[in-house]
């Protein structure tokens, strides 16, 4: 395999032929099913595909060897830029490719997925959902069929009509199982994309159906309702026209949604706003974002089964003080996001397992003050339902007016990874960023020297005891530069610790006293 010009692949290479749609994306080489089926998924979205795939640009007179594409990214579009180069073997495209052989978006779309992830390796196994993120910056959220509530078929024909991304997938129980083909047709282990929903007048009743596509752009549904399937002869000729439209052996078909529901696990919804699919209802939402991360040895405590970290991990307030318009409770979507983890697989890391919970604080507390015993003595009110190693987990909540305390954590302790946070909720919330550790109740009848060592994820109570009050980053960095293996801190690395801070902080008093503005930065270092 090498990479190859366009115009060594045919003699009039396009950006697009007649218009982007589902058809021009067929699955290579490379098992980024999941990609592939948002990508097709874009497609039923004009507005939203031209801004991921800018269509002034071409094979023209201007032309520079060189495509650009849009991609949402932690809150933030990034631009990113591609050469004209594709990986081929004797002349063919053997990744990504269009169904015409002269059309090249959806290809050069997927090379510059990869360079944002930073390789197509990278881009092996994900989450339909993910991608779909990238495409819109929109809100996530995941039903499971066997599981669902009873008008399944209603919210997502809301989801197909607000102009949402759908894709759907059949679990697997071992790897022996991945893309594994069943006697009706369907693949297991496989990402789809959902790209419609009708309802049909069928024997004088109403039959609910479901479109549904495979990125291999072959491989079909054989039951009932597929493209050649005796169901199709009974209903009127003009509304089989309306709905089949020359359908042909693509990859694409319809089923029953009973059908659909029976062989299918797992539906993923990327909602372009927070608005609930269960209701009629469009708000207008207002969205908190943060950011902030896990550091073994000071704020990676993990979940609540390990009390004694727990309280570590970050924490974040939220005040939710208006109630929604009719209603006495506040709607309140919570996003919780880890960053890079596809870009560092060639580290040898991957997505962490993660999740969230949400406690109610009294108004009156005071923010130094909440440590291990407050969650070893209070439940959450509300949280993910799971943890479970994905990029994002989202959860949609209806809570009374009052004080929150929102904790992020990875399932085990000691995991790091970076995160955004993000809050929407219909009314304007307050939020307190970051609030990293409250004060934990240490018991100073055993000192240091009698115990030899501590853990490093009570460095902050240690230096508040000495009267050291310090932010989170530099709390991070003393973790990382003390701390052993264990992610404890022995009493010699602790005194050579309060040693160096006093002698910063005098450097920093010297300084404001003198205004000189200069500090020799070997005395700053830790």
């Amino acid at each position: 395999m090498s990479l190859i010009l366009l115009q060594e692949l045919c003699e009039n290479p396009e950006f697009i032929v007649g218009g982007a749609d589902r058809t021009d994306i067929c699955q290579g080489a490379l098992g980024d099913c999941w990609l592939l089926a948002a990508i097709a998924s874009l497609t039923l979205h004009k507005e939203t595909l031209a801004r991921v795939v800018p269509n002034d640009q071409g094979f023209d007179r201007s032309y520079a060897g060189i495509f650009h594409f849009q991609f949402w990214q932690h809150n933030r579009w990034l631009d990113v830029v591609v050469d004209d180069r594709l990986p081929a073997v004797r002349n063919r495209l053997v990744l990504l490719h269009s169904a015409s052989n002269n059309e090249f978006w959806s290809a050069l779309l997927e090379k510059a997925y990869a360079k944002l992830n930073g390789s197509y390796e990278s881009l092996k196994g994900g989450s339909t959902l993910e991608a779909m993120e990238d495409f819109t910056g929109g809100v996530g959220e995941t039903y499971e069929t066997k599981s669902a509530p009873t008008d399944l078929f209603n919210i997502m024909k809301k989801a197909y009509d607000r102009g949402s991304m759908m894709g759907c997938s059949i679990d697997i129980t071992s790897s022996a199982e991945s893309e594994a083909q069943t006697a009706s047709g369907l693949v297991k282990g496989h990402a789809y994309s959902i790209t419609g929903l009708e309802e049909v007048n069928y024997r004088g009743k109403k039959v609910k159906l479901i479109r549904i596509r495979n990125p291999w752009g072959q491989v079909e549904w054989n039951g009932a309702w597929s493209d050649e399937s005796r169901e199709w002869n009974v209903i009127d000729s003009s509304e089989k026209q309306r709905i089949l439209q020359n359908s042909m052996d693509d990859g694409e078909f319809w089923m029953e949604f009973e059908d659909f529901k029976a062989n299918y696990d797992k539906i993923e919804i990327c909602n372009l706003t927070p608005d609930s699919l269960t209701d009629d209802t469009k708000r207008k939402w207002e969205v908190n974002m943060f950011e902030g991360n896990w550091i073994r040895g000071s704020t990676a405590g993990g979940c609540r089964n390990f009390i004694d970290t727990f309280w570590t991990n970050p924490q974040f307030k939220l005040t939710l003080l208006h109630a929604d318009d009719n209603n006495d409770k506040c709607s309140v979507v919570i996003a919780l996001m880890q960053k890079n983890r596809r870009a560092l697989r060639k580290e040898g890391l991957d997505m962490q397992t993660i999740g969230f919970a949400l406690y109610e604080v009294r108004e009156t507390t005071d923010e130094d003050h909440l440590g291990k015993d407050f969650f070893r003595y209070n439940g959450s009110k509300a949280r993910s339902k799971t943890y479970i190693n994905v990029r994002e987990i989202s959860e949609r909540f209806t809570l009374p007016p009052g004080n929150y305390l929102l904790v992020p954590t990875t399932f085990q302790p000691h995991d790091e990874a970076d995160f955004i946070i993000r809050i929407f909720s219909e009314k304007a919330a307050g939020t307190m960023y970051d609030i990293y550790v409250w004060e934990y109740c240490l018991s100073i009848s055993i000192s240091f020297k009698q115990i030899g060592k501590m853990s490093s994820y009570e460095l902050r109570i240690a230096l508040k005891a000495a009267g050291m009050h310090l932010n989170t980053k530099l709390l991070q960095l003393l973790g990382l530069r003390f701390a052993d293996e264990n992610y404890d801190i022995d009493f010699d690395d602790y005194l050579t610790c309060i040693v160096r801070l006093e002698n910063m902080f005098r450097v920093f008093q010297a300084l404001d006293k003198s205004k000189t503005g200069q500090v020799n930065m070997n005395i700053l270092q830790v």
